[in-house]
């Protein structure tokens, strides 16, 4: 048996509208520690993890682990529905995820589970030269700001700076954010500001993240919730110069 209750839908929301912008087929696994999940976008560019603790939710029984197949996009259009003060309950029956939504009136969905052969992705070990944490809010900025003149953004961190910036056709821009981190490398890498922004749509899951960057290196960008309860974390390839 699996039930999950949940008292803030935009957990979920935020997770989901991310998610399902990188992938278009998650397994949800569930056992009695809580749910979590491990996808690969079809280019192999973006990983993604996501992990809710049981002690997250208000209500959480798994007796037997569940292995929950569903299109990410037909979860987040459910999920879109729900209202900020309504309940969340989540339940597997034979064939279906069940989703209601408890507020002024009760709504109850019922998504279909699909067949998907999957084996858990796993991300590859990488030690990242550099570690640094900044507020969320800056790094989206940053990509509002990249995208005036171009579609690739480099990140780079230095001794005391970390910077986003973009070279255009047209212009260029460079955002400078004092990290205030003992960091002694110097460390640059591009990346396509499609696949960051995918990423940054988990807004309210954390408003600081943590980066690990180095050169020509793949970025990993982690949110935790304050209370330690949940976190999302991606792993996202470098472009290289010679990429079109």
């Amino acid at each position: 048996m699996f039930k999950a209750e949940l008292s803030d839908s935009s957990i979920l929301k935020t997770s989901f509208d991310a998610i399902s912008s990188i992938v278009d087929e998650v397994q949800i696994q569930t056992d009695s520690e809580g749910m979590r999940l491990d996808a690969l976008d079809r280019s192999h560019i973006t990983f993604v993890h996501l992990e809710l603790k049981s002690s997250l939710f208000d209500e959480y029984i798994c007796d037997v682990p569940e292995k929950i197949n569903i299109d990410t996009d037909e979860f987040m259009r459910v999920l879109k529905r729900a209202k900020s003060q309504d309940r969340v309950l989540m339940s597997v029956d034979e064939g279906n995820f069940i989703i209601t939504f408890e507020g002024d009136a009760t709504r109850t969905f019922k998504i279909r589970l699909i067949d998907i052969e999957y084996d858990n992705p796993t991300p590859p070990q990488i030690n990242h030269p550099t570690s640094f944490k900044v507020r969320f809010s800056i790094l989206k900025d940053s990509i509002n700001d990249i995208e005036i003149f171009s579609d690739k953004i480099a990140l780079e961190v230095d001794e005391d700076y970390f910077i986003a910036s973009a070279d255009g056709e047209f212009g260029d821009a460079s955002i400078k954010y004092l990290h205030g981190e003992n960091i002694k490398e110097h460390e640059k890498a591009l990346f396509s500001l499609d696949k960051i922004r995918e990423m940054l749509k988990a807004d309210k899951f954390s408003e600081e993240a943590e980066i690990s960057l180095g050169t020509d290196m793949p970025l990993s960008l982690t949110l935790t919730m304050v209370t330690g309860d949940g976190k999302l974390s991606f792993l996202l390839a470098p472009r290289l110069e010679t990429d079109e």
